[in-house]
C-alpha cells in the first residue's frame, strides 16, 4: 500500500544514525543517568544497546526516520511473542559490563506490563533537542500513518508529562502508570486503529506495580526499551 507520510523506512544502512539519535536523545535524561551512572561510558553502552533493539526490530518490526535524519522510531509488529535478541544476554553484558543487570530489570518490568493482545509497540522514539521542536510529533505522526494501515492497536510507555501530552494528542489513551522507585513514572499509552475509534479495547490488563528507577521527571525522555 502506498501511504503518503513525512517519514521514510529505515534500512539496515540506518541502524547507526538511530542509534546516536537514541543516545543523544537519552543520554542527558534521569532514565539514562539511572541505567547508565558512569557519564563517561554512558554515550557509548546507550548506543549499543539502542543498536542491538534496532537491529532486531528491523528483523521483527519497522523503524521510521525523518527525511532529514534528525528524529526516529522504531517499533515491534507483536502479533504474536517475539524473541529475544540474538545472544541478547551475552551482548547485553558486552555493551554494558557491570550496569548489565539494570537494563535487564528496566526491560523485564515494562514486559510485564504489556498488553497481551496483538499490537504494534512503540519502542522507541528518539528526537533529540528541544521539545518544541516538532520533531517527535512530526516522527511520531509519520509513523503511526504506517501503523495504521496494519489494522492493529498501538502501545507505547512514555515517561514524562510532555510525551504524555503528545501522545494523547495523537490519539492514544492512558492505560495505567507503574512508580518508578516513587520518583517518576512510567505511562503505558494505547491508541485503536482509525477503523475500531469509539470501541474500547477487550485488554484490561492492569500494570505490574513493581518499583523501577530513576530520580526525576526528565522532558525530553522519549524512549522505551523493547
Amino acid at each position: 500500500m502506498n501511504v503518503s507520510t513525512p517519514v521514510v523506512r529505515a534500512r539496515w544502512c540506518d541502524i547507526g544514525r538511530i542509534a546516536d539519535l537514541v543516545t543523544e536523545t537519552l543520554a542527558p535524561t534521569a532514565l539514562g543517568t539511572w541505567l547508565v551512572p558512569d557519564e563517561r561510558r554512558r554515550p557509548t553502552i546507550l548506543a549499543a544497546v539502542a543498536r542491538i533493539w534496532t537491529e532486531h526490530a528491523l528483523l521483527f518490526g519497522d523503524a521510521f526516520l525523518l527525511p532529514d535524519g534528525t528524529a526516529a522510531t522504531v517499533w515491534f509488529h507483536r502479533y504474536r511473542p517475539i524473541p529475544p535478541p540474538a545472544r541478547y544476554t551475552d551482548r547485553l553484558a558486552d555493551a554494558c559490563g557491570t550496569h548489565q543487570d539494570r537494563f535487564l530489570q528496566f526491560d523485564q518490568a515494562l514486559a510485564a506490563r504489556r498488553p497481551t493482545e496483538a499490537h504494534n509497540h512503540l519502542a522507541l522514539l528518539a528526537a533529540p533537542g528541544p521539545a518544541n521542536s516538532g520533531r517527535a510529533a512530526a516522527v511520531l505522526a509519520g509513523s503511526q500513518r504506517w501503523m495504521d494501515t496494519l489494522s492493529l492497536p498501538t502501545y507505547a510507555e512514555v515517561f514524562s508529562d510532555a510525551d504524555l501530552d503528545l501522545f494523547q494528542r495523537r490519539g492514544y489513551t492512558h492505560r495505567g502508570a507503574l512508580p518508578v522507585e516513587g520518583q517518576t513514572t512510567t505511562h503505558g499509552m494505547w491508541r485503536l486503529p482509525p477503523y475500531r475509534t469509539g470501541r474500547s479495547s477487550p485488554n484490561t490488563r492492569s500494570p505490574v506495580q513493581r518499583p523501577l528507577v530513576p530520580t526525576h521527571n526528565s522532558p525530553s525522555t522519549r524512549w522505551a526499551l523493547r
